[in-house]
């Protein structure tokens, strides 16, 4: 089976992607190669989808025993970033990547300062010094462009309240009301790795996509890479569902302007104009806290952080007894005001 490893042409040494020149780089003498003028191996081959589990580490010669899905990885015998050719080929090639940006040593100061924000975390977490692992993984996702016709058809009111002489008047105008929209949304994001969180994953946005590349293997060296596990068909539905409250928000603004509205019908034709392979940075960091493992996301590119940190039960208690407090207070001060007793 074909592994990719990127060496160094002056030392021998492993080259990997450095976030923060952008550039290929060897770990041994620092020599830096520029990713968009090196040849790629894997476009000048086709592989078909292939379920194989064992490669052969060109290093060290070590078997290496990975996860169907897995497509990039690091030989745990002697270390060396490997990337698995013909998982990253054919069907399975990627049209473009966003790089890392955010570098290891950055994802762990910012979590870091993200931890100390949390005013009902427990003190222990907050010191941010029991990080279990750190794992860099370009995540598989589809990019959808959606193209939507919505028919609304509803009635809207018109209510005015006014005086005259010793009368109260409500009036009421009604309207047959009709809307035709073109709503396109581009780029919309679906993760399309089945262990990844789909929740952690959409929290993690926005991804800059103005940022893409035409996808190269080098800017996997180093990192780990997942393939897809659903295709662009399968995962049309969530797509769909993402941009679900987009429209509804699109269609409540055509028809301000009336007091109440009643939809008698909505037809939404959607339209699957294009979706495009890509992969994104993610860092997944693990944390050990009071003998539990939490697990975090943070956006490799923008340093964006995402998970559920503990609570702290004493911190919680001393939340609600002060807002309980405050509440109390403020009415009596209501009450004192107009010139009753609040006990």
């Amino acid at each position: 089976m074909p592994v990719i490893e990127y060496k160094c042409p002056n030392c021998g040494g492993n080259m990997l992607f450095d976030g923060d020149s952008g550039m290929l780089t060897c770990e041994s003498c620092g020599r830096q190669d520029n990713i968009e003028e090196k040849l790629d191996p894997i476009a000048q081959q086709v592989f078909e989808k292939d379920e194989a589990i064992e490669y052969q580490c060109t290093s060290c010669g070590a078997v290496l025993i990975t996860n169907k899905d897995t497509s990039a990885t690091v030989c745990s015998f002697c270390g060396s970033p490997v990337v698995l050719g013909d998982r990253l080929s054919g069907q399975l090639a990627p049209s473009m990547v966003i790089p890392f940006t955010v570098t290891e040593q950055e994802a762990i100061q910012a979590f870091r300062k993200w931890c100390k924000r949390g005013l009902l975390t427990p003190s222990g977490f907050m010191t941010a010094d029991r990080i279990k692992e750190i794992t860099g993984i370009y995540v598989p996702f589809w990019l959808y462009d959606l193209h939507h016709d919505a028919q609304v058809y509803g009635e809207g009111t018109k209510v005015r309240s006014y005086t005259r002489g010793d009368y109260h008047i409500t009036e009421t105008e009604y309207y047959d009301v009709y809307r035709r929209l073109k709503l396109n949304y581009v780029k919309v994001p679906v993760d399309a790795a089945d262990k990844m969180d789909d929740t952690l994953m959409d929290k993690l946005e926005p991804f800059y996509y103005e940022h893409l590349k035409e996808f190269k293997t080098p800017y996997l060296s180093g990192y780990m890479a997942e393939k897809y596990s659903q295709n662009d068909t399968q995962l049309l539905p969530r797509a769909k569902d993402k941009v679900a409250g987009y429209i509804r928000s699109a269609i409540q603004d055509s028809v301000s302007g009336y007091t109440t509205m009643n939809y008698s019908n909505q037809h939404i034709t959607t339209t699957h104009a294009s979706a495009r392979y890509v992969m994104l940075p993610v860092w997944i960091l693990t944390y050990d806290y009071n003998r539990q493992e939490h697990m975090f996301a943070m956006n490799g590119q923008t340093g964006k952080v995402v998970g559920k940190p503990p609570l702290s039960k004493l911190k919680l208690f001393s939340w609600f007894t002060g807002i309980s407090a405050g509440t109390l207070l403020i009415l009596k001060l209501i009450s004192l005001s107009m010139g009753g007793g609040f006990l």
